[in-house]
């Protein structure tokens, strides 16, 4: 053990500390009761206190919940932030036990890591080579290396992520499901600040002038959900209405109606036409983000993407299901991601609250709505 760390507690509590695998073993479990595991890399914030709820509101008063703080040096590529990444440890600790942790597992890079940096590693797939991966090479078989290990330390019967990093959820989901962990992987939504802004522990970086800048990711997602929303609130119009006729509009015209002849038209277009909910959505959120492009300071867009959640590739504009909108850029020399998920389909296109998201009231310590389970070929349930 690190003679730098404190001593194990002999029967740990509410919020007590541990740093090695051997005391987490020792940990002992109520009869009947579930183990919940929350990973995170430390600088804790609501994001994750509300998936510690959520982990608490699962496992039940029976159960144990446990959070994990490990910066993983694998998931960081060169020239990334793991130097500076924040290490608020102590914070940490009373923030998890506020939330209802039961103990938060720090250990050291030689606990995780014994005799340095494995040799054998979990490949991502080629799921773990678009978007993110694109952007930092390796970086998911990073994550998924250290994934499996806290999952085999842990022990877990839940493991909670927050949907805020969709890929990252994704890639874990399909681990567990394809190499056998007998673990539920849980999605919780993205929790945002009251202006739209995805909780991060990198938003602490963001001068104020690049935190306006910054607003613009939320402000794209939401456009594109509200755009699509207004397209199929005429699609549905133009069917309930019997598909009203151009010469209702140029009526309408004739009459001064201009206001009611523009919706006639707009009614008769979306009758007109096949949908097209994918290129509503991505034009939407591109022309916020090129507006964004030109502030000062900019934002640097990194990719807009429009995937599907089983594989992340790319859907056409005939595409009907769940689909989520990704974004990442970089805002002075800060790298932010955001996504929002939204649905297609004959019924009519709809969009989840903003990123599936739960906003962040400031002192309020509700939990977050109960969380569903992710499937790894289907409708995801990934905070950082």
């Amino acid at each position: 053990m690190d003679p730098t760390l404190p001593a194990e507690p002999s029967r740990p509590g509410p919020g007590h500390l541990l740093h090695t695998a051997a005391a987490l073993r020792d940990l002992p479990r109520r009869p009947g009761g579930e183990r919940a595991v929350v990973m995170t890399m430390g600088a804790l914030h609501e994001g994750h206190a509300t998936l510690v709820r959520a982990a608490r509101s699962r496992v039940g008063p029976q159960g144990q919940v446990v959070v994990t703080v490990f910066v993983n040096p694998l998931q960081f590529g060169a020239g990334e932030d793991l130097d500076r990444y924040p290490r608020t440890l102590e914070a940490d600790v009373e923030l998890a036990a506020a939330a209802g942790a039961d103990v938060v597992f720090a250990p050291s890079v030689d606990e995780v890591y014994p005799g340095g940096e494995p040799q054998i590693r979990i490949a991502a797939g080629p799921m773990g080579s678009l978007l993110e991966g694109a952007s930092r090479p390796g970086h998911f078989d990073g994550v998924l290396t250290v994934v499996a290990k806290l999952l085999h330390l842990t022990a877990p019967d839940l493991a909670f992520y927050g949907q805020k990093d969709a890929q990252q959820l994704a890639v874990i989901t399909r681990m567990a499901a394809d190499l056998n962990f007998p673990v539920e992987i849980v999605g919780v939504p993205t929790v945002r600040e009251e202006d739209g802004l995805a909780l991060s522990s990198r938003n602490r970086y963001l001068s104020a002038p690049e935190r306006r800048t910054a607003l613009a990711l939320s402000a794209a997602l939401f456009a594109a959900r509200d755009r699509l929303a207004a397209e199929e609130a005429l699609r549905a119009r133009a069917a309930c209405a019997g598909h009203p006729a151009p010469d209702r509009a140029a009526a309408l015209a004739a009459l001064g109606e201009d206001r009611a002849a523009a919706d006639a038209h707009a009614v008769a277009y979306a009758a007109a036409v096949p949908p097209n909910g994918p290129s509503v959505a991505r034009a939407a959120a591109r022309g916020v983000l090129e507006d964004a492009a030109l502030l000062d300071p900019p934002l640097v867009l990194d990719y807009l993407a429009l995937v599907d959640p089983s594989d992340f590739t790319e859907i056409p504009d005939a595409y009907e299901g769940e689909a989520i909108l990704a974004v990442a850029a970089k805002v002075g020399t800060t790298r932010l991601i955001d996504n929002i998920r939204l649905h297609f389909g004959a019924q009519g296109a709809t969009a989840a609250h903003p990123g599936g998201a739960t906003p962040h009231t400031p002192g309020s310590g509700s939990p977050a709505a109960p969380p569903t389970p992710s499937h790894p070929q289907g409708p995801l349930g990934a905070t950082r």
